[in-house]
């Protein structure tokens, strides 16, 4: 895959360059603020707090395409993930996940298929694809699998680099 080659900016703007993930362990999160599944961010990031040392990121990036749950702008995005969750894991610019507008990078995760064998589409917020260094394999968890359920805690922990 060529995830780590793939344009996108951070929340505050800048350029987000992802070759800078490429030794990590990366859980890559489609993520909204006004969604039921909004409170996984307090597991994200207990995940982030628990794995960062060891070579471990969450990464997280609003989108605001399914029942327009991610409204807010970069500054609404940041302020309510600090204040309502102490999110400190990074996050990149609002993008689209699904249809004509998908961002490049979503394309690339999009042909990663879940444990039942099913590619394609984002389902909705909280889709979450877990990149072991080096992009070497790609691992896919639909919406409702909790951020810290065993399922996942071991796959992460099955490809820290450390």
């Amino acid at each position: 895959m060529a995830i780590y080659d793939q344009s996108i900016s951070s929340l505050e703007g800048d350029p987000l360059d992802l070759h800078g993930f490429a030794d990590k362990a990366v859980l890559v999160v489609n993520v909204a603020s006004r969604c039921g599944l909004t409170p996984q961010y307090e597991g994200l990031e207990r995940l982030q707090e628990r794995y960062a040392g060891r070579g471990f990121s969450v990464l997280g990036v609003p989108c605001n395409q399914f029942g327009e749950q991610e409204p807010g702008s970069a500054d609404e995005i940041r302020t309510f993930c600090s204040t309502t969750y102490g999110v400190t894991f990074p996050m990149t610019e609002k993008v689209e996940v699904n249809g004509p507008g998908r961002h490049a990078l979503y394309d690339e995760l999009t042909e990663v298929e879940d444990a039942a064998g099913t590619a394609g589409d984002i389902q909705w917020n909280f889709e979450k694809f877990l990149v072991a260094p080096g992009a070497k394999d790609v691992q896919r968890f639909r919406p409702t699998t909790d951020p810290e359920s065993a399922e996942l805690v071991e796959a992460i922990e099955a490809v820290l680099p450390d």
